[in-house]
């Protein structure tokens, strides 16, 4: 009775006193399951202080809700910019703090949001601007615009700021050297820099190379989030084909050939529109296939070999059997097709009506669906390789001497702002480089004649005739003055006929570094040429370590370089001749490449790709035949009924074979041969180096339009797909080197691309005559040289 009579003030006092049960993360769902009692914990009420008086419409117009409509049009309308919701809150975050009220009613926010948007297309080639790009760079961009305003405005006349009204302070400078790379050349630089244009070369390691990813919905590179590793997960094993396909499939469609005419706005197009409809081409993807029985189709797919050994096509959505018994290669005997290849086919899809699965796709499980193989088979009426892209059109800038149409650069997305290397962006660094090598290398400067690479291959220093054409080969470029040394020589394995530690006698780890005191030796007698160049040496697929496990076979690429513990005395001798005749300027230096590397002159003015490889005898082992259109076909005469039915429907389709082979050459530029090596009459004839000329062209015109160095299966040739980027030839570079023993010596232009092969370093069996190849920075030009004893 005493306790009813508590007031309710003295129970809730009581309560606020009593020690809390312990907290339990699992709340209370039931009292019949036992659960433990959570009581509301006691909250002291404080007071709640007035709001300051303020302005209903100030806080209204500085509120960020309101900053979409004014960017949307800033950025879309004008500047053809997509704004994601992250770059939105952030950009409506920014202008609320600095431009307060006065965004709307003063015009602050407009002007705020013009300048980021000119700064973005400036510092990146997205057109989708997101808060968490590549780098920061929208950060980064209105970090550095707080340095130009003052009470919510950019101010002109500030510091960075010119008569123009763009800010250029330290955001610009900030994005400038993000894309660049770091190389940074300021106008002082420029007049009293080096002296040396060796100073602007760098060798650029595979393994180093930075690891770019191409976003298909972006259409831009980006660089990769995850860490390459030699061990990595197996879907990298699929990301390394489908990378390659995103960048073929990309390429072709920049390709005139396969954009969609359009008419708008111009009627005498419509006089001709049978014509353009005609050269427009579309892509078809094998998926869509189905239901489509006897219809034409362009495809666009990797050469691959079904598990049950016939010849298909696949690509990103399935996979379809081949019949390439009636196909035309396009161009005729000017190119090599195997599997591992992405090839452009034009043809006619039939069904296997005799299948019960046909129609669908049948079966690499019970099921069919996006990824499996096609039923029926698809007919072949021309097979060709995807349009070249020369590097002018890839990077969007006009080059006088490539050839390429101003006009058609600016119609479609490039990658001038993308550094593809770690060394700087075309956009970035490419006008001041310019400067730079025409102070350096301009005619009448010093270093004119010093505008040359030298390079030689399959240098085996087992034999002792190679070490003659070595000493032959650098005799050539001592006798001549210091102003005219070769600012780089590149010496290219195997630098042993037989595969090292391998088990094979004569080719240990001792007899191998005693193959390199010999080529100490001769290097020291040129002591004047070694200090004022450049010695690159770059393995082959019988130098250690790799040899030792792969006996001389094809091993994974790249490869790292050759180890130091073999190579102490050339450097020592490279110290040696610096120490002794060094003069001023950059000393002599030797540099241990991987397989492959790259070579870079002025930033990315320059780009030489340097690959040993017999890639020829590789294309010529695992290659397609073609049928002639005069062999017959053996058979009954239901296959010989069939053939000629498959002609006839061939001829018939000629003027689409005929666009088709234009479609892959009508941007391609005349294969120039610069240079190739011709024998003494009495060893050779006229039509070998006529054939020689042919294998230079086939195997050139492969390799640039793969736009890979290795287009073969992982299992001809393997490449650690982690690193497989190091491979690519997109875009293409300013000159290739593709060091094949079996190939011979050439050097043509493709494309705006030199591609060069040295050969045999010593020709003829008892070596009386050095062979290389010699690049010309200056005009893009190489030459096969050569020098009898």
């Amino acid at each position: 009775m005493h306790h009813d009579l508590q007031t309710p003030s003295t129970k809730m006092n009581r309560t606020l006193n009593r020690k809390p049960a312990p907290t339990n993360p699992i709340p209370s769902s039931s009292p019949a399951f036992s659960t433990p009692l959570h009581p509301l914990p006691a909250t002291v009420s404080a007071p709640i202080p007035a709001p300051p008086p303020s302005n209903p419409q100030s806080s209204r117009s500085s509120s960020p809700r309101n900053t979409p409509p004014l960017a949307f049009r800033t950025f879309t309308k004008k500047h053809n910019l997509t704004l994601t919701s992250s770059a939105l809150a952030l950009l409506a975050t920014f202008v609320g703090r600095h431009c307060g009220s006065g965004w709307r009613d003063e015009g602050l926010a407009e002007r705020v949001l013009e300048e980021v948007a000119r700064a973005w297309k400036r510092g990146s080639g997205d057109v989708i601007v997101d808060a968490a790009g590549e780098g920061g760079a929208l950060k980064g961009i209105l970090k550095g615009l707080e340095e130009c305003m003052v009470g919510g405005r950019v101010v002109v006349g500030k510091t960075g700021v010119d008569e123009g009204g763009e800010c250029q302070t330290w955001f610009a400078a900030e994005r400038e050297q993000f894309w660049s790379g770091g190389l940074e050349v300021d106008e002082e630089e420029e007049e009293n820099g080096s002296r040396d244009p060796r100073d602007w070369i760098k060798v650029i390691d595979a393994f180093e190379q930075p690891r770019l990813t191409y976003n298909v919905n972006k259409e831009h590179f980006e660089r990769s989030t995850t860490r390459a590793s030699l061990f990595p997960p197996p879907s990298h094993r699929t990301d390394l084909f489908r990378q390659r396909y995103h960048l073929v499939h990309q390429r072709c469609l920049r390709n005139e050939s396969f954009q969609a005419p359009s008419f708008s706005g111009n009627r005498s197009l419509h006089r001709t529109s049978s014509l353009s409809v005609s050269q427009s081409h579309k892509i078809t993807p094998i998926a869509n296939l189905l239901g489509r029985s006897g219809t034409n189709h362009v495809l666009l797919g990797l050469l691959i070999v079904s598990a049950s050994g016939t010849l298909a096509l696949s690509d990103l959505t399935g996979t379809i059997a081949l019949d390439i018994q009636h196909a035309r290669p396009v161009p005729e005997d000017g190119a090599y097709f195997a599997p591992g290849m992405i090839v452009l086919v034009d043809g006619a899809y039939e069904e296997d009506y005799s299948n019960p699965g046909a129609g669908s796709m049948s079966a690499l499980g019970d099921a069919g669906g996006i990824g499996g193989t096609i039923g029926g088979k698809f007919v072949a009426f021309s097979v060709g390789h995807p349009p070249c892209e020369q590097r002018a059109t890839t990077l969007g800038i006009a080059d006088k001497g490539s050839g390429v149409n101003e006009a058609y650069i600016g119609t479609g997305p490039a990658f001038g702002w993308t550094d593809f290397l770690g060394v700087g962006s075309e956009r970035a660094t490419g006008a001041r480089m310019r400067r730079v090598e025409q102070r350096l290398l301009g005619p009448g400067r010093p270093h004119h004649d010093n505008a040359r690479i030298a390079i030689a291959s399959q240098v085996n220093l087992d034999n002792p005739a190679t070490l003659s054409a070595l000493r032959m080969m650098l005799d050539s470029y001592a006798s001549l003055p210091p102003t005219a040394f070769p600012m780089a020589v590149v010496l290219m394995g195997n630098f042993c006929s037989k595969a090292v530690m391998a088990g094979t006698p004569g080719a240990g780890s001792i007899e191998y570094k005693e193959h390199f005191n010999s080529l100490a030796a001769v290097l020291s007698e040129f002591p004047q040429l070694l200090a004022r160049t450049t010695l690159v040496f770059m393995p082959g697929d019988n130098d250690a370590w790799p040899s030792a496990f792969s006996a001389g076979t094809a091993c994974p690429l790249p490869r790292k370089g050759l180890p130091e513990m073999f190579t102490s005395r050339v450097r020592r001798a490279v110290a040696e001749a610096n120490r002794d005749v060094g003069g001023p300027g950059k000393k002599g230096e030797v540099v241990w490449s991987t397989n492959p590397a790259r070579l870079s002159w002025f930033g990315y003015l320059g780009e030489m790709v340097l690959f040993r490889d017999d890639v020829c005898g590789r294309l010529r082992r695992t290659g397609l035949r073609f049928k002639k259109p005069g062999d017959a076909g053996d058979g009954d005469d239901d296959e010989l009924q069939e053939s000629s039915s498959r002609r006839q429907e061939a001829t018939s389709r000629e003027p689409v074979i005929s666009e088709v082979a234009e479609l892959v050459t009508q941007d391609s530029q005349p294969m120039d041969l610069d240079s190739v090596p011709i024998p003494p009459a009495a060893a050779a004839s006229a039509d070998s180096s006529d054939e020689d000329a042919l294998t230079a062209r086939r195997l050139t015109r492969t390799l640039l339009d793969q736009s890979h160095l290795s287009p073969f299966p992982l299992s001809t040739r393997p490449v650690h797909w982690d690193y497989a980027h190091a491979l690519s030839l997109y875009p293409l570079p300013t000159s290739l080197v593709i060091a094949d023993s079996e190939a011979p010596a050439f050097a043509l232009r493709y494309e705006g691309c030199c591609v060069m092969n040295p050969g045999k370093l010593m020709e003829g069996r008892r070596g009386e005559r050095a062979q290389w190849v010699e690049y010309d920075v200056l005009s893009g030009k190489g030459e096969v040289r050569w020098k009898d004893s």
